[in-house]
């Protein structure tokens, strides 16, 4: 089968690397890629534009996109992130005659509004955090200054992972409000709830619009510095399954969030074919799902993939046929942990063209998934993002686990290189302030 893979990040190269696993796989594009994935797959140069692209711009992306994937004469593509499915790219190549695995438009509004999913939640019974809408900038501001707790602020819109502020004063909640509506149209509308302190968990499944096949849970370390200090990146790292976690915990929330979510969505005319990923607090009171996506998380789909014993092909044809039931998704017990090397600076200003040193010391059992590089013309690898590299291992324990992965990312520098050092570390450091 010829498959096109739409994204450039780590969770692109790791879905690549498992695609590639695949006995049915025959040729495997990746638009547009990077530095790892051409290693292992062909790259074409077909970049998607950034969130504030102009409605000019997005139709001529999904133009191209749908006239790329006919020229490849693809027989499936699979569009990971988030962007393009809330701009209607499956939609689009599904119109066109190619089968796409993703939801379509209508159904990413669960990522793509923040207040069109948690109120798609509150009509469904799926737990999740009290939340406020608001569109008058004026009102949010009056509400802030109103609430006697510390809330986080949110623009309602796809934001980059920039798009959610967590505040402890009315004075930075103010701040926020203003930063967010900044952000042009995905701050047009803010929600606002308020801050929980609680573990967070991420529940990822496969659907095929009426079957689900659950994930491990997984925990993602969003804060740029060790103990969760600093502002939240798209992920410094993330561990599976979590070591905190209660043994009834996924099967509550399969139970409570996965399978109402997907109900929910069939119920109301929007069948999900694709990842339903929630992002859940475990509070004493109960679970509540804080935010929705509508694809795999990154950095978690590295450490979920490298777990993944089934064959990762089989399962996305299986979710756009309508045939989840039909095919086994088995996973091993082995847990894994993900550290994410950055540039430094990041998620503020940071550097990009910094030679990449030490992939080739690597063990032969770990996988450096890579998000931000690039292969200057005289073949040196070379940053070219906020996110550089995810290094992943396996081990017959979390803690195993984890110690493989920090081995390895000591042999691997660039200059600025900034890492965490409590990813996976089992005294409480991942515990959630916001």
């Amino acid at each position: 089968m010829r498959v096109l893979l739409i994204g450039s990040g780590g969770r692109e190269h790791a879905i690549a690397w498992k695609l590639l696993q695949s006995p049915r796989l025959t040729r495997l594009f990746v638009a547009p890629g990077n530095a790892g994935t051409a290693q292992i797959a062909e790259n074409v140069d077909l970049r998607v534009p950034p969130g504030t692209a102009s409605a000019a711009e997005i139709a001529a992306y999904l133009e191209a996109a749908v006239r790329v994937a006919n020229e490849l004469r693809v027989e499936l593509a699979f569009v990971a992130p988030d962007d393009p499915l809330a701009w209607g790219l499956v939609d689009a190549l599904a119109k066109a005659g190619v089968p796409a695995f993703g939801p379509s438009r209508a159904a990413a509004r669960l990522e793509a509004s923040k207040s069109w999913a948690k109120d798609l939640m509150q009509r469904h019974g799926v737990p999740h955090t009290p939340t406020q809408s608001f569109d008058d900038i004026e009102a949010a501001k009056a509400y802030v200054r109103a609430s006697r707790g510390a809330v986080v602020v949110k623009a309602d819109g796809l934001a980059l992972a920039k798009g959610a502020i967590v505040t402890s004063t009315a004075e930075e909640a103010l701040a926020a409000i203003d930063d967010l509506r900044a952000l042009g149209e995905a701050g047009k509308r803010l929600t606002i709830e308020p801050r929980v302190m609680a573990r967070e968990v991420s529940g990822h499944a496969f659907s095929d619009g009426h079957t689900i096949a659950v994930m491990p849970l997984s925990c993602d370390h969003k804060a740029v510095f060790d103990g969760n200090r600093g502002p939240n990146t798209g992920g410094m790292g993330v561990y599976s399954p979590p070591w905190w976690a209660r043994p009834s915990l996924s099967d509550e929330i399969t139970q409570q969030v996965l399978e109402r979510l997907v109900r929910a969505m069939a119920d109301e005319g929007t069948p999900f074919r694709g990842i339903v990923y929630p992002g859940v607090f475990v509070t004493e009171a109960g679970l509540q799902v804080f935010e929705c996506n509508a694809r795999f998380g990154d950095p978690e789909t590295q450490a979920l993939l490298v777990r993944l014993e089934s064959d990762l092909l089989e399962i996305v044809s299986a979710c756009v046929e309508g045939k989840l039931s039909d095919v086994p998704v088995v996973w091993s017990d082995r847990p894994s942990v993900v550290v994410v090397m950055a540039s430094g600076g990041y998620p503020g200003a940071y550097s990009t063209g910094v030679p990449i040193h030490g992939l080739d010391a690597v063990d032969p059992d770990v996988v450096v998934f890579h998000a931000g590089t690039r292969r200057r013309e005289d073949g040196a690898l070379v940053t070219a993002g906020g996110r550089v590299l995810g290094v992943t291992a396996t081990g017959p324990t979390l803690k195993a686990a984890r110690a493989k992965a920090y081995d390895n990312v000591a042999r691997i520098s660039f200059e600025g290189a900034h890492y965490r050092r409590d990813i996976a570390l089992q005294e409480g450091s991942d515990r959630r302030r916001d």
